[in-house]
């Protein structure tokens, strides 16, 4: 399992450095604007001013002026869809990816269970996320104590937390789908507009009420973002955890049934499908 850990993590070292490096420059800049945004003469004012549709995404624009509102605005309200994006394709590439290059059977011939490829590849996923979010983490931590973001090194920590939890229930979410579904790409595509559609549905629940009661059974909802600098909330937490361990538990359940293909994408492996095909083939004249 460790070799096929080591093996993954290094096969994804370009994206690592290439997502990081991304993350860095963007902390960089925000961190140097921190001082000069929040003295902006009138800005309360200012933001007040702004069509409340405008601001509905992004969380009390009011706190703005704070280090925690300023990090909630400016970082985490978006970060789950920007780095969700890597995650999604990550995950649904994980197994699935080398599938369709003909290359997981060649890979399965060698002395390696299912059980320890999948689980070394898991594991690169997860470091691969927890490294680009620690690139993120201490592009705020290390200049923040040349500017007035009075925070320390756990509170500027806590947040990622959280954004760390729903990264890899949608990362795992779209490894599953990868096993159900005929393609990576279909995969992807699917959990990444999951996540999108989430995120779009929270900012326009704080414009219409009635979509409280649906928010509350979506995984961005138990999502704390910048307010978590003030404390974790535990329970959102575990939450969160517990369901990408179930996606993952259930992906591995899948792996180890499954019939691994020798390249191409796959079907839906639907019945109705698979009757029209057969319908079609003795319809042929080769038939």
């Amino acid at each position: 399992m460790f070799a096929e850990f080591v093996h993954s993590l290094s096969c994804k070292r370009g994206q690592i450095l290439g997502w990081g490096i991304g993350l860095v420059l963007y902390g960089l800049m925000m961190v140097s604007l921190f001082d000069s945004m929040t003295a902006i003469v009138g800005i309360q004012d200012m933001l007040a001013s702004y069509p409340k549709e405008m601001m509905a995404f992004f969380g009390d624009v009011m706190e703005f002026t704070t280090p925690k509102g300023y990090l909630s605005i400016y970082y985490f309200s978006y970060m789950t869809v920007i780095v969700g994006v890597f995650t999604a394709s990550l995950g649904a590439g994980l197994l699935v990816s080398d599938e369709e290059k003909g290359i997981l059977d060649l890979v399965l011939a060698h002395p390696v269970s299912r059980t320890a490829l999948f689980w070394g590849r898991v594991l690169a996923l997860i470091v691969a996320t927890l490294v680009i979010l620690l690139l993120g983490w201490l592009s705020w931590v290390i200049p923040a104590g040349s500017t007035g973001m009075n925070l320390t090194w756990i509170e500027f920590l806590r947040p990622f937390a959280p954004l760390f939890a729903e990264l890899m229930l949608f990362g795992t979410l779209a490894l599953l789908l990868s096993l159900l579904l005929p393609s990576a790409r279909v995969a992807g595509m699917l959990s990444g507009g999951l996540l999108v559609a989430n995120w779009l549905l929270m900012g326009l629940s704080n414009l219409n009420k009635g979509l409280k009661a649906i928010v509350e059974f979506t995984p961005l909802y138990y999502y704390q973002g910048g307010d978590a600098v003030d404390g974790l909330n535990w329970g959102w937490l575990a939450g969160l955890l517990g369901v990408t361990l179930v996606f993952t538990l259930l992906a591995w359940w899948r792996f180890q049934r499954r019939d691994i293909r020798v390249g191409g994408e796959g079907g839906w492996n639907l019945p109705s499908l698979a009757r029209r095909s057969r319908r079609s083939a003795a319809a042929s004249p080769e038939a």
